[in-house]
């Protein structure tokens, strides 16, 4: 659970924005509820190494946030964030910059420089700055390794890998980066982006990583025909396939969540409110919930509005992606979704219910033939905090795109 920063600032990230976004996160309430990680996404560093192979950060766009620290100095800026009781966490793109290569800087606490760890015939597709590794060679572990310490020496508490998990799946080099980071003196979370990342690599993946993106961008609409961006409506296929993977540990991931103020430079698309409805909103917040998917805010924090924060801040909501398990669907169809699970320390369950049709439904489910023990149920409205009484079945109305969450207490029998 946390903040990234592509959804909202995309390339002009700087440290004055992430110290008001943590700031932010801080003492919104945010914290209490579960979110600590402030992620950096891409545009914090220029794509070279200094002479003695360390990356340069964009001093320009990481000024100092008090006076006498050095610009750009992202151990400042980790500091700060830890002293707002947060973790935080940068982007990288897989690989070596090619400036690195062309200038054949030394591999930090090596004997390796970067022509012998790099692969010049492989490039990520869409972002050019770096060749991939040659990961036959000894030289690439050391380049990682050299990574790793020095994202731990800034109290780097979480790695977000670019062009690793898809376009295409470099399996090697995941492993590589798992290692260097094990090696490093803090722990730290390793996500892999983008996707769709392979469900047949799912069992690797669970190695190596703690999170993967499922698919490519998932953005403020609905449902889309085309790789990128993708829809909410778009995940609940994927969700259920990787259903049976998420687990304590290892989580597949639906990207962050577009919703609130995608402003002042979104990475996709003019500076808006997110076009998502209220209704698809909420859809999206329960069905990440149910399916355990990472809950990252991609909204700008310090122009949150209260119906936004309510929805990112409500706890019993919160419950169901962080304290349930058996998580599955029992119904995927075009038109309507349903999944359970169980409350991870009692004998409670949670239901979740979509409507994923254009027009108002009524939707119907008999308990036991979802898979649920036969009994009369005390059912709980998790967004609405109210209870509805004891029932034998679910019969709910949704709106289009509308969906509803909720918590079942068997009742003993008479």
């Amino acid at each position: 659970m946390g903040w990234n920063s592509w959804n909202s600032f995309a390339n002009i990230v700087n440290s004055q924005i992430v110290q008001q976004q943590a700031k932010t996160l801080a003492s919104n309430g945010m914290k209490e509820a579960g979110y600590e990680y402030v992620v950096i996404d891409e545009g914090w560093w220029l794509g070279e190494r200094d002479a003695a192979g360390n990356i340069v950060v964009n001093a320009k766009q990481w000024p100092a946030l008090q006076p006498g620290q050095k610009d750009g100095d992202m151990a400042n800026i980790a500091a700060y964030i830890h002293s707002l009781g947060l973790k935080f966490g940068v982007h990288i793109l897989r690989g070596i910059p090619k400036e690195a290569v062309a200038k054949n800087l030394p591999i930090e606490n090596s004997s390796f420089h970067a022509s012998d760890a790099a692969d010049t015939a492989d490039t990520c597709p869409w972002n050019p700055f770096n060749y991939g590794l040659d990961t036959t060679k000894a030289a690439a572990q050391a380049y990682y390794d050299s990574l790793a310490r020095q994202f731990a020496a800034w109290g780097v508490d979480y790695v977000k890998v670019d062009c690793i998990s898809s376009h295409p799946y470099k399996g090697e080099e995941i492993r590589l980066l798992s290692q260097a980071l094990k090696k490093a003196s803090r722990p730290m979370v390793l996500s892999l982006s983008p996707g769709p990342a392979p469900i047949e690599k799912a069992e690797e993946m669970a190695k190596y990583a703690q999170l993967w993106r499922i698919s490519d961008d998932e953005w403020d609409v609905w449902q889309s025909s085309e790789n990128f961006p993708q829809g909410v409506n778009n995940q609940f296929e994927r969700l259920a396939a990787w259903a049976k993977y998420a687990h304590p540990g290892n989580w597949p991931d639906a990207d962050m969540l577009a919703i609130g103020e995608l402003r002042p430079a979104p990475g996709w698309g003019e500076p808006r409110t997110s076009r998502l409805t209220k209704d698809e909103q909420r859809t999206l917040l329960t069905l990440w919930a149910i399916a355990r998917s990472p809950l990252i805010m991609g909204g700008n924090l310090l122009q949150c509005d209260e119906w936004t924060k309510s929805l990112l801040t409500n706890e019993e909501v919160i419950a169901v992606n962080q304290h349930s398990k058996g998580n599955h669907p029992v119904e995927t169809t075009p038109t309507s979704a349903a999944w359970v699970a169980v409350f991870d320390s009692g004998p409670n369950y949670y239901l979740a219910v979509f409507n994923r049709s254009d027009a108002p439904r009524t939707l119907h489910y008999d308990f036991q033939k979802i898979g649920l023990p036969e009994s009369e149920y005390e059912l709980r409205d998790l967004w609405e905090r109210k209870n509805l009484g004891a029932v034998k079945r679910i019969d709910v109305k949704l709106p289009a795109h509308a969906s509803a969450l909720y918590l079942l207490r068997p009742q003993k029998r008479r």
